[in-house]
């Protein structure tokens, strides 16, 4: 494949198309190569606009998701995000780059593993890799400026509110199959929670008390 013409045309026809005009999200989509953090066996597909299929019956975001995802919650680069569901890791990628520290949760060791390698290769540095059930959050290091979830729940609940610090960001994919929603919820400094959704998808549902707590790096 030719990987260059691929991700420009990724980011012309499906990210620009889709409304994606952050001009820091989508230099980032060209800095960091999709096709390294997807199966081998599928690198053909990295710049497709398609859910690729991960292990463990899991899946990667399509680009546009991922991206609309980033420009929704609109980091600074001073936040410590949560992410509950490392995955291939390109999304921790991505938010490493845009944020201060980067908190990512796995309950499946080969994804924790397989990300930190690549992680590392491409220089984030500031991304702590924790393999556990985090089905309910990360209370140890709560709360956090911007918390997102990325596999999967049927509802936000009080647990997942309570770990966003007022003025943050909690972004969720809500629902059951084949309806769902990635959902944008916002805490104002006074308080007050606001939602908007971002984009409708369907994605694999959380998966619960998979394994004891074990911590990577």
């Amino acid at each position: 494949m030719n990987i260059e013409i691929e991700r420009t045309n990724m980011i012309k026809q499906q990210l620009k198309t889709g409304d994606v005009l952050d001009k820091q999200i989508l230099t980032l989509f060209n800095e960091i190569p999709r096709h390294s953090f997807v199966p081998s066996h599928l690198q053909h597909f990295a710049y497709s606009d398609m859910q690729i299929q991960l292990a463990h019956d899991q899946k990667m975001m399509t680009p546009l998701e991922e991206a609309l995802l980033l420009q929704a919650i609109n980091l600074s680069g001073t936040e410590t995000v949560l992410e509950i569901g490392t995955g291939s890791g390109f999304l921790t990628a991505l938010l490493s780059r845009l944020s201060k520290k980067v908190i990512s949760i796995d309950c499946f060791k080969d994804f924790t593993e397989s990300a930190k390698a690549k992680l590392c290769q491409y220089d984030c540095s500031n991304v702590e890799l924790i393999n556990e059930d985090a089905c309910i959050g990360h209370f140890n290091q709560a709360p956090f400026d911007v918390v997102i979830i990325t596999p999967a729940i049927e509802k936000i609940t009080e647990t997942h509110r309570l770990q966003v610090l007022p003025g943050g960001r909690l972004f969720a994919i809500v629902g059951k199959k084949p309806i769902m929603q990635g959902q944008l919820h916002q805490l104002s400094l006074e308080g007050k929670w606001s939602f908007d959704v971002i984009f409708e998808t369907c994605l694999p549902s959380i998966i619960e008390n998979v394994k004891q707590n074990e911590f990577v790096f």
